[in-house]
């Protein structure tokens, strides 16, 4: 049974999304980030940088227990457990490893400070409604979001003819789109590989874990925990 850490975000449902695609039993445990739960010093001896999601795997390799943290590491660690979502040759696991990389140092940050400037920055106190980070980051998200529909044009999935954990690396903040002030009708191949996954039902039970707790960050304690500390 392995041990989720987790809240309701897309670099949380990154991890519970693949623990249900991958068919594999887990128990949550949950990391209030409003309330400041990422900087519990237990947590921190599997999570050193403060950020959810983490596992502790008890069946870990040579059967002993692991913890991993960072959301693309858990993708890569559950992959290779389960020999599932990382292709089968060696050419489709480059593939996998270039988007998964595309996501960890693209669409994730420049999605993540969009969300910030664009929604929680300007309901700080004081506000911070500032043009030039709002304009940076919407722009760099349509950018990023053009370059996938381009690849999604020649291919199924991200990484080729097959879903795989890069799929489910950017579905997450992808999904969220509109709170990134994007558009859809100039990217037709997004929008449709979008819509396939959101009807995984491994994306959707993902999705769906604990989905009741999200918030939107606006009270004094969230803001000085998330954005101040």
């Amino acid at each position: 049974m392995i041990d989720l850490y987790f809240w309701p975000t897309p670099n949380g449902w990154k991890a519970s999304i693949a623990l249900e695609e991958m068919e594999l039993p887990y128990t949550t445990h949950l990391i209030n980030i409003g309330k400041g739960d990422q900087f519990d010093p237990e947590f921190l001896k599997i999570a050193p940088n403060n950020r959810m999601p983490a596992i502790v795997d008890p069946d870990g390799p040579d059967g002993a227990p692991i913890s991993v943290f960072e959301s693309g590491a858990i993708l890569m660690y559950l992959a290779r457990k389960t020999g599932r979502f990382y292709g089968n040759t060696e050419r489709d696991r480059i593939a996998v490893e270039e988007w998964l990389m595309w996501q960890m140092g693209g669409v994730g940050p420049m999605a993540g400070q969009a969300h910030h400037f664009l929604k929680y920055a300007p309901q700080l106190d004081p506000p911070q409604d500032l043009p030039y980070p709002k304009d940076r980051y919407r722009s760099e998200v349509a950018r990023l979001y053009g370059v996938l529909d381009r690849r999604l044009s020649e291919n199924e999935y991200v990484a080729g003819d097959f879903y795989s954990i890069a799929d489910m690396s950017i579905w997450g903040w992808a999904s969220l789109w509109e709170g990134q002030q994007q558009v859809l009708d100039d990217k037709p191949h997004f929008t449709r590989w979008l819509e396939t996954l959101s009807d995984r039902p491994g994306v959707k039970a993902g999705r769906a874990l604990h989905a009741e707790l999200r918030g939107d960050h606006r009270d004094k304690q969230s803001q000085g925990v998330l954005f101040k500390r």
